[in-house]
Parts: structure tokens; sequence; C-alpha cells
């Protein structure tokens, strides 16, 4: 079956929702409006429960099928912004300045609720869908929150199942990957305590910015000499503060960065020689360095059975031509991992069909694509269907 009919209908509606959403973006944990505007909408489609307030700002919608047998999957969606400041000039454009739904999150927010339209007026399944919509995915775990707060506990479902806007796929073509499809993620913090002194008289003191110069270069030899080559791993500084002005020494440098992986041992050693590294060539050059290695996601890997199921839906929806598999995982995070090392299930990407120097995820002239909203509504929609199947 292509995208659903009745999903197409309502394509003017799911874009006002989703520009409303990313007029109004809000960070991690304080998705206050867009959880109620959530929680609203599903009352009025008519789901059975609509519970708030799990990991915050968290909501779930629970939809009955015809007949209730003890069956359930979940279909999450995450609903946070961006500490960005827009620069996409686009009529629905934040007006939160400093803040912006450079992710897409908006748009997954609005697929999810166009699916639990449908499902809520069709009931064409046995079983129960939980729609989660879910809080604080950038940096702060919010999917690891919900299910130590008993997420899979309190409502009971065979199978998780994600989905991610992919701007640099075809618009429409679904990606899948059995394995890990995302990174684990850490956050890396680096203060170098050395001597201030005056920048003409150097000797008199221990210049910090020297030493976070070879802290710096060392960290990339890491990968390439400890690391072995068939393995996957990424240490990048991204941030550096230190000094005021051009002629004095500061006493301080404050360095902030990511480390990326998917093996577990590659983590782990990423770990180890990152503190060494750091702390030692602060050592060696006489100043301090303390080094903080700070484990944020796991992994996020798609369970084999769950790929397939995911993967066949998406076939129902745009044919085997525009379902292809991902030929390597990518190096960003998601804590959709917390879900799937909780219960089985699969994350897959869709494309928006930007090219290779449109504006990607991350960046301030980002915008998702309203095009592919019925098509990933249509997704969870059959996914729900197919394997809640009637009797």
């Amino acid at each position: 079956m292509p995208i659903i009919n009745r999903i197409a209908d309502f394509h003017p509606d799911m874009t006002a929702w989703r520009h409303d959403f990313h007029e109004h973006p809000e960070l991690a944990f304080e998705e206050h409006r867009t959880s109620a505007i959530v929680a609203a909408k599903l009352r009025e489609f008519g789901c059975d429960e609509v519970v708030t307030g799990i990991a915050k700002t968290g909501v779930v919608g629970v939809i009955h099928g015809r007949t209730r047998n003890g069956r359930g999957i979940g279909l999450r969606a995450d609903m946070d912004a961006l500490p960005i400041l827009e620069e996409s000039g686009v009529p629905h454009a934040s007006k939160t300045p400093g803040t912006m739904h450079a992710c897409g999150h908006d748009g997954h927010t609005t697929m999810l609720l166009g699916a639990a339209r449908y499902l809520a007026e069709t009931r064409n399944f046995d079983g129960t869908v939980y729609v989660i919509f879910q809080p604080a995915e950038e940096n702060f775990g919010g999917g690891d929150v919900m299910v130590k707060e008993g997420l899979f506990d309190r409502f009971p479902m065979e199978r998780v199942f994600g989905l991610h806007n992919w701007p640099g796929a075809p618009e429409g073509t679904f990606l899948w990957r059995v394995g890990p499809i995302m990174a684990a993620v850490a956050n890396l913090e680096v203060t170098i305590t050395g001597r201030g002194a005056h920048g003409a008289m150097p000797h008199q003191g221990v210049d910090p910015i020297v030493v976070a110069a070879a802290i710096v270069q060392a960290l990339q030899s890491i990968v390439s000499r400890s690391v072995e080559p068939v393995d996957a791993g990424v240490i990048t500084i991204g941030h550096i503060l230190g000094g005021m002005t051009y002629n004095v020494i500061p006493e301080t440098v404050r360095m902030l960065g990511t480390a990326r992986w998917f093996a577990p041992e590659v983590g782990d050693l990423l770990e180890t020689r990152f503190v060494e590294t750091a702390e030692g060539i602060a050592t060696a050059m006489g100043a301090r360095a303390e080094a903080k290695f700070l484990r944020l996601y796991p992994a996020t890997v798609n369970e084999e059975v769950s790929t397939g199921l995911a993967a066949d839906a998406a076939r129902a929806v745009q044919g085997d031509a525009r379902v292809v598999p991902m030929a390597k995982p990518t190096m960003g995070g998601e804590d959709f991992s917390f879900m799937l090392n909780a219960k089985d299930g699969a994350y897959l990407m869709l494309g928006a069909g930007r090219g290779p120097h449109d504006p990607q995820v991350h960046h301030p002239r980002y915008d998702f694509n309203d095009a592919i909203l019925p098509i990933g509504a249509s997704w969870w929609a059959t996914l729900a269907e197919r394997l809640l199947a009637k009797v």
C-alpha cells in the first residue's frame, strides 16, 4: 500500500502543526508547551488514555485496537530543540532567540501525531499501540529517564520503533541497518591550570594555551595509533576557551569535545587514553589538567527481526526501490539506544532530499522537509497495522 489516503488528506494540518512547533522550540526537559499540545491533540483524536509527566515532559498516548489481546508495540518520536540561533529565514522561523528545531524533532513529533490520528480513527488492528513522545534527546538522555521511570513496565509492548529524518538521502527513501546504526557518545572536558604571566615574559609562567595545543594534537593520535584500524572511533575538540587579551598568558584553559565509538571495548580504550594523554602532557609541561570522559549514550543497535519488520512496512509504503540498506552506520548519537537496550526494536532513517551542500541537521539554516510528513506518518501507521494485524 502506498501513502495512506486518509493521512494524505490531513497533510495540510500536519504542516501547520509542524510550523507551529518550529516557531516555538523548547530545550530538553522544558518542552512544556510542546507536550501540552501533543497531549491535547491525542485527546482530541480519541486516544483511550493520555499519560503525561513521564520524564518530566514526556507524553504517552494509548490506542487500543478492535480487540485487546495483550499484544502491543511502541512508536517513539522526540520533541526537544537545540540551543542554536536560527538563520533559515523561513516564515515559520523560531520566535525564541537562541533556540531552534535544527534536528527535525518538530517533524518527528508531527509525523507521529499524524499516525496517532489515523490509528485512533480506524482502529484497524488488534492489541494496543503506544505512541511515545520523548523529551530531551539532545544531550540529556530523556530516553534513559523514560525507561528508568518504568516506560516498558507501565506500557507493555513487544517492540519499540524510532524514525529520524535524514537530509543526505533522497526524499522519501527509507534507510535500514541491522546492528549498530548510530554511535555511542561521550562528552569530553579538560581544564588546564598553568601559571599566568606577561605575554612578553613567558619564562615566568606556565602557558596553558601551549599545553592545550599539545594536548589537542596528541589526542588525534589516539584513534589513529591506539584503536585497531578496522574499528571506528572519533575524538574531536570543539571548544577552547582561555585568555582575555593580546599580551597576557592566562592561568587556565578549558576545552570541550566529543568522543564516538561502536564497540564497548573501543569506548573503554578511548576513555583511558584520553585521560592519560591530557593529564600526562600537562604534567610533563609543568601544568596540571583535569580530564573528564562523561558517557552520554550507548550505541544505537537494531535488533534483526525488528529491523526486518520495519523495513517491510517501509516497502509497503514506498516500494522496494525506495527502501535501501544503510551502507555504514553514522557517528551521530541517539538516546533511543536506551530503549533498544531494554526492548527489541529498530531505528530507521527517512530521506529528506537535501543535497550535500544544503544545510544538514544541527545547522542554523536547516529546516525539516514537510513533503515527507505523510510518508513518515504512513510508515508508523502501516507498521502498527502489520505487526498487530487482525486475526
